[in-house]
Order: structure tokens, then C-alpha cells, then sequence
């Protein structure tokens, strides 16, 4: 039995997904039961919290393998923590973390909070396999598809800096091959795409697939910061960002892993098979007449 944390966001979502198409016995953890009521009918289902060690345990009965992830929340370390002496307690047999890129590389920010979490689950005891993935495609997505449809823009802060987007779906097939397959053990893998762009390349591309022109608008970490206070996000949330957004200014991003074909026997999905599965994101707002 395979235990899927976050199973109600998109990681989580993602690899249990997959897993499902592998025929895997798959039990979901779920915060409530209307969460869990909306699971799929292959799905076993687990109410509970990360802070609430009793429902942890009952999750944990009968599981040999366990996919860990928690939102980018001040309370992670704390919570992945509590996970992971659950599982050494219950005897685990496997367990894979999804961590960040630069964990272990950047002392800020999200990276620095799940590089505490790698050491402890290292000095856990519990066969681990730990996946660092860099900036998702699907954020572009998410974050920049409403302002790219209706001005043909968006905006951040990341100057020329190339990264090396990763797909969501090579993300959860990377997990769910290391929760169902041996050799994996003890092995920390940088998930990357195959390529490295800049924002700006980025929006060349989607140009390039709408047939219109799509902007970037570089921002100056001051006015990220205020945009984004301005939208009412947490001060401790906005920092966070700002932090790690310096981090991938420096560079780091433009490194290319070759994990995704080591573990699958395949390349990365490409950037534009992406923009083509996704292309309504991006379609223009029809304005009325």
C-alpha cells in the first residue's frame, strides 16, 4: 500500500494520478471528508493532519511506501517532521520527499526549509529517495495566464535569468516510478526540464503559439514586493518569494539535470509540447463588441 500526502493539491494530485494508471494499491490522505469524498473509487481513503499524530498513525497502518509533500508553509519543517518519525515508527519501508530545488544550495526561502527536512529524514533511519524539481511549467499557468490573455503581458521579477522548467507530469511519473520501482534508494534527483529560458523566451514562445505578441515585464523586487502585498498575500509568504526569486536571479536555474531520463529512460516533456497542451490557457480574451 502507497500513502499520497497533498493529494488536494497539484503534486499530490499529480502522483497520485499516475500512480493509479500503474495499477498501485493507493491510499489518499485527506485534511476533511469532503476532501476525501471526492476522491477517485480506486482510491483508499485517509482523514487527518500533519499535526495530529494519532490520525498520522492511522494513515500509516499497512503502508509500506509513502509520498511526502506539504504546502510552502511556515509550519513545513515542523510538519514533514512529524511525518517522518510516524513513518519511522510504523517501519516505512520507503519514503519519497518531495523537496525543492536548491535545497541545500540557498540558506533562504523555501530551499532552506526543505534542506532541514532532508537532514532529518536522512538521520531518520526510513529508505528514502529525494526529489528536488525546479520551477514548474504549469506556474506559468497559474500565475501568468490571466494577465497574459487579457493584456498580452505578465510580470515578475526574474530578470535574464534562464530556468529549466519542469512539467508537473514528468514530476509525478519521476515519483511514482521511485515509490513502485527498486534502485532508487538513498538517491536525491534534480528534477529539470530539457532546456533552459528566460521569462522573456518565454513569452517569445507563447507569441509564437497564440499568434499574438505576449510581453514580459520585468519588476523590481520593491514592486513585486508591493504587488504583492497589495493582493492581501501574508508578509511571511511575500519575503519567501522575493528571497527565492533572488535566488534564481543568480543563475542557478540555468544548470540542466539529466534525472528525468535517468529514472524514466526518456527526455523531459519539451517547453513547447507543454504550451501546446495548455495552449487555451493562453488563448487572447475576446473583447466584446
Amino acid at each position: 500500500m502507497i500513502l499520497v500526502t497533498g493529494v488536494s493539491g497539484s503534486v499530490g494530485g499529480a502522483v497520485l494520478s499516475e500512480l493509479l494508471r500503474s495499477e498501485s494499491s493507493v491510499r489518499g490522505f485527506y485534511r476533511s471528508q469532503d476532501e476525501a469524498n471526492k476522491a477517485l473509487p480506486k482510491v483508499e481513503t485517509a482523514i487527518g493532519d500533519f499535526a495530529d499524530r494519532a490520525s498520522l498513525d492511522r494513515a500509516l497502518d499497512g503502508v509500506e511506501t509513502v509520498f511526502l509533500v506539504c504546502s510552502p508553509i511556515p509550519q513545513l519543517v515542523e510538519f514533514e517532521s512529524n511525518v517522518i518519525e510516524a513513518c519511522r515508527a510504523s517501519g516505512v519501508k520507503r519514503l519519497v520527499l518531495n523537496s525543492a530545488f536548491g535545497a541545500g544550495q540557498y540558506d533562504k526561502s523555501f530551499p532552506a526549509w526543505h534542506s532541514v527536512v532532508e537532514q532529518r529524514l536522512k538521520a531518520s533511519g526510513v529508505p528514502f529517495t529525494i526529489l528536488r524539481p525546479e520551477s514548474f511549467m504549469q506556474n506559468i499557468v497559474t500565475y501568468y495566464s490571466g494577465t497574459i490573455r487579457s493584456e498580452g503581458a505578465f510580470y515578475a521579477a526574474g530578470g535574464t535569468s534562464p530556468l529549466a522548467f519542469i512539467d508537473l507530469r514528468d514530476i509525478a511519473a519521476v515519483a511514482a516510478a521511485c515509490l513502485t520501482r527498486e534502485g532508487h534508494t538513498g538517491a536525491t534527483y534534480t528534477l529539470t526540464g530539457s532546456e533552459a529560458l528566460s521569462y522573456a523566451e518565454v513569452a517569445e514562445r507563447i507569441s509564437k503559439l497564440t499568434g499574438t505578441t505576449v510581453r514580459y515585464v520585468d519588476l523590481p523586487p520593491a514592486k513585486l514586493r508591493q504587488s504583492l502585498l497589495g493582493l492581501g498575500m501574508p508578509a511571511w509568504q511575500v519575503e519567501a518569494l522575493i528571497d527565492l526569486q533572488a535566488f534564481y536571479t543568480a543563475g542557478p536555474g540555468t544548470t540542466i539535470s539529466g534525472d528525468v531520463a535517468k529514472v524514466l529512460g526518456r527526455e523531459p516533456i519539451p517547453f513547447d509540447q507543454f504550451l501546446h497542451d495548455y495552449a487555451l490557457s493562453f488563448a487572447a480574451e475576446k473583447t466584446k463588441a
